[in-house]
């Protein structure tokens, strides 16, 4: 009873997420960018599939991924042996990084190095940086003072790339932290710090994410700079016109057997290293892992559904109405749009709503999720707007990116730390499946019709949605640091005459 009311709960969250996109494309495929009948009917099949998917994938990530992740950290770390927590650790990280469905569709876009090697390099970036954000909750170690130095460095070691690659560079360090690996680092940080009894334990635990997302990039420039790949090329998108339901039936169909054997070789490698670590470590209960087992099982066909729909859905659509939008003598209207479309497709992102639920666990309250999320939604949204607006004026990448991270770096001294961590695990959060599977698809697609460069101009709108929000979420936090002042200093009206009797007679 409880699981088919969780069912029906994350049902309504998906639809909530998904049904503003599906209304968004639907309105500007009767007005300034017509789609195909067949592509049209696509889409609207794919995003019922997401919704689907969605819902038990959710489900899945909440019955299974987070009491793994907490299960392993708090159980590894009372061991006191820290070359097993560590070793541990990065293992880990980097099958957990493998099992993220946006980041093969990224690699999938990218031909100059082959998609394996890219997945693992990233992977291990995920494994190195666990092990240094556990080193920093053990050590005590400033998140902020990590963050700083390694930002610095990321934004040196730029230059240092093949042109091609800075923005691809950048977009893994956003697909890499998604509907797999948040829920699971997040709980796996929260398990870690639960052996610790101070008052700052709990607000350690957040920063593993944001430190995660930085791994990946130093590990794909790194990559760059040895492989010398200097023409990162990419897979155009097929959009396919389907001319009936037999032909939209054979599409999706033709699909389900390759994404179920894509993801179980993806969650296969993390699945038998929980079960093989609980029966010579964890030595849980039966239920707890029969319960755990069917949460893999939800998350499993959960992720194949969704990229079904993603795949055969939402990405040529994404590609088709960039194109449309490209041609319009009107084109800059693809920036306000823009706008709106990345302000909805964020409220679609799964791993938002687990970065909200943690959050409000927390604080108690006293940080809302929807405040949150609002503020990452005007973040994604204005970097969307953002990404055109570079496409069309051919802007370097860099010109943005390089003044954001410093400004981030600059309001980190501002905020409260725990504003701080938040925002730069948010950068993170924003960038999930939803933005590799529609909106990058999207911009290739407007990219293509504006005649720029797809590696240097299209790739990188997963790097703006990541850096947004650790602009917005820092600036909510100096306006609650300045609120919180201003009520410290507010003067105190005290009433001399309060102890007086009523008949008191004051002779002035």
């Amino acid at each position: 009873m409880q699981l088919r009311h969780k069912l029906v709960e994350k049902f309504r969250e998906a639809l909530t997420a998904v049904l503003p996109i599906v209304l968004m494309v639907s309105l500007l495929s009767l007005t300034v960018a017509p789609i195909p009948s067949g592509t049209m009917l696509s889409f609207l099949l794919g995003a019922s599939l997401l919704v689907i998917g969605m819902m038990f994938f959710s489900v899945g990530a909440e019955v299974a991924m987070e009491p793994m992740g907490s299960a392993v950290g708090s159980r590894i770390t009372a061991t006191r042996n820290l070359r097993l927590i560590l070793i541990l650790s990065f293992a880990m990280g980097v099958l957990i990084t493998i099992s993220e469905p946006d980041l093969q569709v990224l690699a999938s876009q990218v031909q100059a190095i082959p998609g394996i090697l890219l997945i693992l390099m990233v992977g291990i970036g995920v494994g190195l940086f666990l092990v240094l954000a556990l080193l920093r909750i053990f050590y005590r170690i400033s998140l902020h003072l990590l963050l700083v130095g390694f930002y610095l460095l990321t934004l040196g070691l730029v230059f240092l790339a093949p042109e091609n690659f800075r923005a691809v560079a950048f977009d893994s360090g956003g697909v890499t932290t998604g509907p797999m690996t948040v829920p699971f680092i997040m709980s796996f940080g929260l398990g870690i710090a639960s052996i610790r009894s101070d008052k700052n334990a709990s607000e350690d635990s957040f920063g593993l994410v944001a430190l995660c997302s930085i791994g990946p990039i130093l590990a794909v420039l790194l990559l760059s700079i040895i492989f010398r790949a200097d023409g990162a090329d990419y897979s155009p998108i097929t959009v396919t016109n389907v001319l009936n339901t037999i032909e939209l039936r054979s599409l999706f169909g033709g699909g389900i057997p390759v994404y179920l054997r894509e993801m179980l070789a993806s969650i296969l490698p993390i699945t038998i290293f929980f079960f093989v670590l609980n029966f010579v470590l964890l030595r849980l209960s039966k239920s707890a892992l029969s319960r755990i087992g069917l949460g893999i099982l939800y998350t499993y066909f959960g992720l194949t559904i969704f990229m079904l729909g993603a795949s055969y859905g939402f990405m040529p659509a994404g590609a088709y109405l960039g194109e449309r939008l490209g041609e319009v003598t009107f084109n800059w209207i693809i920036i306000p749009l823009g706008v709106m479309i990345g302000y909805l497709v964020v409220k679609a992102e799964p791993a938002v709503y687990v970065l909200m639920r943690q959050v409000e666990d927390l604080t108690d309250g006293a940080i809302s999720g929807r405040s949150l999320q609002l503020s990452m939604c005007l973040g994604v949204g204005i970097s969307i707007g953002l990404s055109m607006l570079r496409i069309m004026l051919n802007i370097n990448i860099l010109y943005i990116l390089i003044p954001g991270y410093i400004a981030a770096i600059l309001l980190s001294f501002l905020a409260p730390r725990l504003f701080m961590a938040i925002a730069f695990d948010s950068g993170g959060v924003a960038s999930g499946p939803m933005t590799a599977t529609f909106l990058l698809p999207m911009t290739m697609g407007f990219c293509t019709a504006m005649g720029g460069n797809i590696a240097t101009d299209a790739f990188g709108v997963v790097a703006l949605v990541a850096m947004t929000p650790l602009l917005t979420i820092q600036g909510l936090g100096v306006i609650y640091r300045i609120k919180q002042f201003h009520r410290r200093l507010k003067p105190v009206t005290v009433d001399l005459f309060a102890d007086l009797p009523d008949d008191a007679v004051i002779d002035l």
